[in-house]
């Protein structure tokens, strides 16, 4: 299976970054930049209540952790590792591009499933591209195509990859524990023990009803990103005269064409912007399930906190970067010339250089935090669509079984086959939704109009369908 990932992979990837890189550039300058245009309307719209709020509704801050938990875990720690030791200090370059058009993304998608999400049997909201698909496009075959591709992805492909990562993180505990053993990590019993507790724990939250997880969320998200954050600031300015020169190299290794030009699949720009994606998701299809469970008075209100989770991930992302480009680890290179480590491993050592002991306790600590929230952040995504393709408790109980046991398996499975997996069914995804944005760029300019003119009318800004001629916006009319 894995040589047969290894060969599709270098096209579904490109065709997936020409797509990235087209969307985000269209939507920045058909919005005029929103993602920084409107930044000082973010915390107004995170602390606004509204009158018609019941416990079965989310809030838009609540939305927003539920996004950043998927968004800030696995991809912004182990993944900017990886795409730092794959493709050279340039890959953090390549994700800096990506966020910088790809928030206008993030900020169409989520408007988007605000317009068209429709009500769910408790009185909340659901929605997402699967039903913009369907209601803007008029195609229900490929509504529920892009359901049944992010069920798979994110049930499947990306928890089981959260799974792997965190049960890895462990490894550094059992070599100081058993520094004579005669068997490795991978078999030994620790990977079973750290799977079953991991399946235990996603049989609680994902039988239990999904308020929950945005509740659990906005206690966790905000503390752990600022720990993290902190730790790595304090590691920059320990070695802040190493900047210049890291800087250099991130630049030189992001604009080395030849390189570039010789294995473009391989290169610093596909592996930055194809990771920068799994962290930050903008123009993925993910964020907008949650976008859409938010109550809210316009929709462009939701395209703009996602927009702004996109700085969030940009940040986090960030200080993982140089946390490693600031570390000896990173310079530890084999014959061909990559570091020695990579992943977690590689992200551990460079916290040891810099805490000791503690710099190893606290990032498996973060990485346990931050991969718990995205299993939580991951199926509430593919929990949305599973609503979306049908109503029946048998097949979301069997849904949530199996979701449960793909922990249990992804915590066995070895890196680079649950990575590629990851990637391939991410491809898939984002490929279908980015070509549904493409195709709605009018409607989002439309609704963005209009929120700015009501907003400078000094009123808050509501929205009503019918007024602007959008059909089928249900929950607008």
């Amino acid at each position: 299976m894995l040589k047969i990932l290894e060969y599709v992979l270098p096209y579904t990837d490109t065709i997936m970054v020409v797509l990235l890189i087209i969307c985000g550039i269209y939507y920045s300058f058909l919005t005029r930049f929103v993602q920084f245009r409107m930044l000082k309307s973010v915390f107004k719209i995170l602390t606004e209540r509204n009158e018609n709020h019941t416990k079965e509704h989310i809030s838009p801050f609540q939305a927003l952790m539920i996004s950043t938990a998927s968004r800030v875990g696995i991809g912004n720690i182990a993944g900017i590792s990886i795409a730092i030791a794959a493709g050279g200090a340039g890959a953090l370059f390549w994700m800096w591009f990506m966020a910088f058009f790809g928030g206008a993304s993030a900020f169409a998608e989520s408007t988007l499933a605000q317009i068209y999400k429709s009500k769910d049997n408790t009185g909340g909201f659901k929605g997402g591209p699967a039903y913009y698909i369907k209601k803007a496009l008029g195609s229900h075959f490929f509504g529920a195509f892009f359901a049944f591709i992010l069920i798979i992805t994110y049930a499947y492909g990306f928890n089981g990859l959260q799974s792997q990562t965190m049960t890895s993180a462990f490894k550094v505990y059992y070599d100081m524990f058993n520094p004579n053993a005669t068997t490795d990590f991978a078999s030994s019993s620790w990977p079973m023990i750290i799977g079953i507790i991991l399946t235990l724990f996603g049989i609680w939250m994902f039988f239990s009803h999904h308020t929950k997880i945005g509740k659990v969320s906005s206690l966790i998200v905000p503390f752990m990103a600022l720990a993290y954050i902190l730790l790595a600031f304090i590691a920059v300015l320990i070695n802040f005269e190493k900047i210049p020169s890291v800087i250099v190299l991130i630049f030189e290794s992001a604009f080395d064409f030849k390189a570039i030009l010789g294995g473009f699949a391989g290169s610093a720009l596909v592996i930055g912007i194809k990771r920068g994606l799994f962290s930050n998701e903008a123009g993925m299809g993910s964020a907008p399930n949650a976008a859409a469970a938010a109550l809210t008075s316009h929709p462009a209100k939701q395209g703009i906190i996602q927009a702004f989770s996109v700085l969030i991930d940009v940040i986090v992302c960030t200080s993982s970067g140089f946390l490693v480009l600031f570390s000896m680890a990173y310079f530890n290179v084999g014959a061909d010339g990559k570091p020695l480590l990579t992943a977690m491993p590689l992200v551990q050592e460079a916290m040891r250089e810099y805490y000791g002991g503690f710099g190893v306790h606290f990032i498996t600590i973060a990485i346990v935090s931050f991969a718990i929230t995205s299993l939580i952040g991951n199926y509430y995504y593919a929990q949305a669509n599973v609503k979306y393709l049908t109503n029946s408790k048998l097949v979301m109980n069997l849904f949530r079984i199996t979701a449960v046991a793909m922990i249990f398996i992804g915590s066995q499975m070895n890196l680079k086959l649950a990575w590629n997996l990851a990637d391939l069914t991410m491809a898939f995804m984002a490929t279908t939704n980015i070509i549904s944005l493409l195709l709605l760029g009018g409607i989002v300019n439309k609704v963005l109009k209009d929120f700015n003119t009501q907003q400078k009318s000094g009123i808050d800004p509501k929205f009503n369908a019918s007024k602007l001629g959008i059909k089928n916006a249900e929950c607008w009319d």
